[in-house]
């Protein structure tokens, strides 16, 4: 009777899914009228699907660009001024600021578009339209094809597609897969090379509260920095010139100044990165419990030795800013993400769902013959994968935080192409490393770089399994004696690749003799020992147990969809565009604590500690405190900063706009609250809220703080409550 009751009970939360897990859901725009226009409505949403998503007409959709292919930003004038997270433009910032010139301390306000900064590489692509491309690229594979044969079909297909999709010289095409692979669609798209930054705030208010704050609500940072598109003559994409002028857009978001309440809609626009909702068990319980923890230790050591340095030194902190932010980034992310997975017991409700998979397929006889035993082929590959995706994970996270390493790279790089195509192989190589070895030496200190080494390449060694670890570097270590510091001062003593005159000079002495230097360099050696082992002994297995998980989750994504026909399926993020909406709603993350909806600028000078890394305050910024100085962006004399919703928002979402029930623009997203990043592997309406820097916030910073009047003569600010 008790079973009974309990699949009953599971029935029905799967079929009340959609009510209950109404926040749920990255969805793509050109489906919301078939599948989400109705529930929208129900939940505030005052315009239709069309508004959104059209081909037809000027939408939301064309004020909504993908900032770099790693954030999102908006439109937000008609002269091509985009509006994306401080921390989405912050490398950039990085790039322009020196001793001299600190924009990161002290912010950057271009006052003419003269004044406005090129930054090479940067781009703002827009969305022209969404095909759905599944029949043309799953074209004649076979039931039986291997994954490396079903990747190569595809990967003709597409090519075939792109020679022959509909779309103007001008305009590019993304195809991707959605569903792990049961689906394609296309992308047209629209990219734009020459994007300048105009305006970003002092680090003290895009940043506030830094690490201790990163994750967590309640928040108080101004997380926003502006940068401006600039087109061709004929208003299309161009390469950066000086004779370019501002990108004349076909829609810009309007501003509210009217705020939010709790319950208001919301809803989030943009290019979310990576989740993983469709994950069986055993992969959560192997993310928590091994993968996670590893990457873990190793950052924590890592911003250890990182945040000493920049504690004493402005130059070191300017150098190592981007790279510092990166790391903590994820570090704490990871943390929260399993404090939410345990809290929730989510590897128990996968197991419950599970059972009830499996329940319905044995019941069914064309399905248990299909997917009888999918569930126990998972489970097979997930152990075997455990193991390989540990020593993974190591290499990949010691190997990232060493420059010493990326410059051994690139001297891999310069011998593989020698070894290909001989002296002119070599030769073009170099043309490409001699462009990317100013970035690195930039941000480069060598003894910061030394301490990384020593101490991340003697976790290594501590924590990998002996066959993980290349017998020549088991006898390096040997020879000093488990001295690390010893051996990584030798190391980059003996070194060319350290110094950036004697690595530049490679680049253009004798090839012949410049191989023979690379490939006796200490450095290379030790990072082609790293490489060959971790390649020979993980990464060679890596590739086929991957695969064969990649099939199986392919086949458990379609046997889900057929089985829990009551379910509404949403893709998993894959950067392209989507749309959650939800609604402003405080929370209560574990019993006794509640948090409201809002914060505003009291919170900001009740954390305010003069001189401090993380919570120091602008002297400007304090004054216009004290004399209530918000304007018409305060509300009963209190200055908003930032507020939260359920909309399902992760990494890419940063910098998107938070629009209100009629599409206008309240908010900039930043973040997500620490108990809820789990939600790129279950999303839960009790604790997953995403947050965003209140857009009366980022209009008073420009209008009051930096007194820029010529961008608040851009901006088209609406009062949409006043129209009731």
């Amino acid at each position: 009777m008790r079973t009974l009751l309990r699949s009953i009970l599971l029935l029905v939360l799967l079929a009340s899914a959609n009510i209950v897990l109404a926040d749920e859901g990255m969805w793509l725009p050109q489906l919301l009228q078939s599948l989400n226009e109705k529930k929208m409505k129900q939940q505030g949403m005052k315009i239709n699907a069309e508004d959104i998503y059209s081909i037809n007409k000027s939408s939301l959709k064309d004020a909504i660009v993908s900032f770099g292919g790693f954030c999102t930003a908006e439109v937000i004038s008609d002269k091509g001024l985009i509006l994306t997270n401080h921390h989405c433009g912050f490398d950039y910032v990085q790039n322009h600021s020196s001793l001299q010139h600190n924009y990161i301390r002290d912010g950057f306000w271009a006052k003419t578009n003269g004044e406005e900064l090129a930054n090479p590489g940067l781009t703002a692509t827009f969305i022209v339209r969404i095909d759905d491309v599944t029949t043309e690229v799953l074209n004649g594979i076979p039931a039986n094809a291997t994954e490396k044969d079903r990747q190569s079909k595809i990967d003709a297909n597409i090519a075939a597609l792109r020679k022959t999709a509909r779309k103007e010289t001008y305009q590019d095409l993304v195809i991707r897969p959605f569903f792990e692979g049961n689906k394609y669609y296309m992308f047209v798209t629209e990219v734009y090379k020459d994007v300048r930054l105009v305006g970003v705030p002092p680090s003290a208010i895009g940043n506030f509260g830094k690490d201790t704050d990163n994750w967590m609500w309640p928040r108080h940072t101004g997380d926003f920095s502006i940068f401006r598109i600039y087109a061709g003559k004929d208003n299309k994409p161009a390469a950066y010139s000086p004779d370019n002028v501002p990108y004349v857009p076909k829609r810009s978001l309007n501003i509210s100044l009217d705020g939010v309440a709790e319950n208001d809609f919301t809803m989030v626009f943009g290019f979310p990165g990576r989740t993983y909702e469709y994950l069986p068990s055993y992969a959560v319980s192997q993310i928590m419990n091994v993968n996670n923890p590893a990457k873990i230790g190793i950052r924590r050591t890592a911003l250890g030795i990182l945040n000493e340095y920049m504690r004493k030194d402005e130059q070191i902190k300017i150098q190592y800013a981007a790279k510092y932010a990166s790391i903590e980034n994820a570090y704490k992310k990871w943390q929260g993400e399993i404090l939410g997975l345990k809290s929730k017991d989510v590897v128990r409700k996968k197991q419950q769902y599970e059972a009830e998979f499996q329940k319905r397929v044995n019941a069914n006889a064309e399905w248990k013959a299909k997917y009888g035993d999918l569930l126990a082929q998972l489970q097979a590959a997930y152990a075997q994968l455990e193991p390989i995706g540990y020593a993974r994970d190591y290499h990949t996270e010691v190997l990232a935080r060493l420059e010493l390493v990326t410059l051994a790279k690139q001297a891999a790089k310069l011998i593989n192409a020698y070894q290909q195509n001989g002296a002119n192989g070599y030769t073009s190589t170099a043309e490409k490393v001699r462009d990317t070895l100013p970035d690195i030496f930039r941000e480069l200190n060598t003894n910061v770089d030394k301490r990384l080494f020593a101490a991340l390449l003697q976790k290594y060694m501590q924590d990998q399994k002996p066959e993980n670890i290349p017998a020549t570097l088991q006898d390096q270590i040997k020879q000093v004696n488990g001295d690390y510091t010893l051996l990584i001062d030798q190391l980059y003593a003996k070194s060319v690749l350290i110094d950036s005159v004697m690595f530049s000079q490679l680049l253009v002495a004798d090839v012949e003799s410049s191989v023979r230097t690379l490939k006796n360099d200490p450095a290379y050696l030790l990072y082609t020992a790293l490489q060959t082992n971790y390649t020979t002994v993980a990464g060679s297995k890596l590739n086929e147990v991957q695969a064969r998980v990649n099939s199986l989750l392919r086949t458990y994504m379609a046997a889900q969809m057929e089985v829990f026909k009551e379910k509404a399926f949403y893709p998993d993020a894959n950067s392209t565009l989507r749309v959650t909406y939800g609604n402003a709603k405080s929370y209560r993350p574990r019993d006794g604590v509640n948090y409201g909806m809002h914060t505003y600028l009291d919170g900001v000078m009740e954390k305010y500690v003069p001189g401090d890394y993380e919570f120091d305050v602008p002297a400007k910024l304090i004054d216009l405190y004290n004399k209530k100085d918000f304007g018409r962006y305060g509300v009963n004399g209190k200055q908003p900063v930032c507020f939260i919703a359920t909309n399902h928002t992760t990494g890419g979402n940063s910098g998107s706009p938070a629009l209100d029930a009629y599409g206008n623009l309240i908010g900039l997203n930043f973040d997500r609250v620490w108990e809820g990043t789990m939600s790129d592997i279950y999303y839960d309406a009790d604790i997953c809220r995403n947050i965003m820097v209140d857009i009366r916030y980022v209009a008073f910073i420009i209008d009051k703080f930096a007194g820029a009047q010529h961008i608040i003569s851009e901006l088209k600010f609406v009062h949409p409550k006043k129209k009731k």
